[in-house]
């Protein structure tokens, strides 16, 4: 963001960014807490990733507030009415993106009443770690405001697409092969599924910090991979 002749209003800019790291930095770790709670069952851990998302909405809430005012009282142009209108976007990917993690740490008690396979285990924790860094990174070159590493994370996503795809294969043969699997493994379907749109928000982010560094719109197509949906599984 650019210089101001009133400090104050460098403050409220650098405000409304410092918030929309910690929130990012909240989304990464619940990603994070959430899948190694659902791997290891961890009933406490997924209670507090319940209870950080409390947090993610109060942080959402204030940004908001901080914007609007913004907006208001200062009548920002150009690249700061697009840094702060962009916040707002993000920031409600992001908290989108704390929801998800909190309806994977829900379920954690539901599909713990059963073993999981471990090849299973395995391809969750894969594509989990996809999204977590993704997360991650969205946030990280935003802060750098490294604008053109951006533009991989839109066909990066077509790698969580295909890990869903081959989780749900995975899934519906189990579910075929033993219908005592069939509630356990709709759980990790629901959690799956949540995992692949948290990378869908990221997307999101990505797009949104592009447009604030640069001013232009990345092309509105982009790599989406979800062979399921053919399969009538809506999103």
């Amino acid at each position: 963001m650019g210089e101001h002749t009133v400090a104050s209003f460098d403050e409220e800019l650098q405000s409304i960014d410092r918030l929309l790291c910690d929130m990012g930095e909240l989304a990464a770790s619940m990603v994070d807490d959430a899948t190694r709670a659902l791997l290891s069952t961890d009933a406490a851990l997924a209670q507090r990733i319940i209870s950080d998302d409390a947090i993610m909405d109060a942080k959402q809430r204030e940004l908001d507030d901080k914007a609007i005012t913004l907006i208001a009282r200062r009548q920002p142009m150009a690249q700061d009415l697009r840094a702060v209108v962009s916040a707002i976007r993000m920031a409600g990917d992001l908290e989108r993106i704390g929801d998800l993690a909190k309806n994977i740490a829900k379920r954690v008690g539901a599909v713990g009443l059963t073993s999981t396979p471990s090849s299973l285990s395995y391809s969750i924790e894969t594509m989990a770690e996809l999204v977590y860094h993704q997360v991650k990174k969205v946030v990280d070159l935003y802060v750098a405001r490294e604008a053109e590493a951006l533009v991989p994370l839109r066909v990066e996503d077509e790698k969580i697409d295909i890990k869903y795809t081959a989780i749900f294969r995975e899934l519906l043969t189990y579910m075929m092969e033993d219908p005592r699997n069939i509630t356990a493994c709709t759980h990790l379907l629901f959690c799956a599924k949540n995992l692949e749109r948290i990378g869908d928000h990221v997307t999101n982010i990505a797009e949104n910090a592009y447009y604030v560094m640069t001013g232009k719109q990345l092309p509105m197509a982009r790599p989406k991979i979800d062979e399921t949906a053919v399969a009538g599984v809506g999103a």
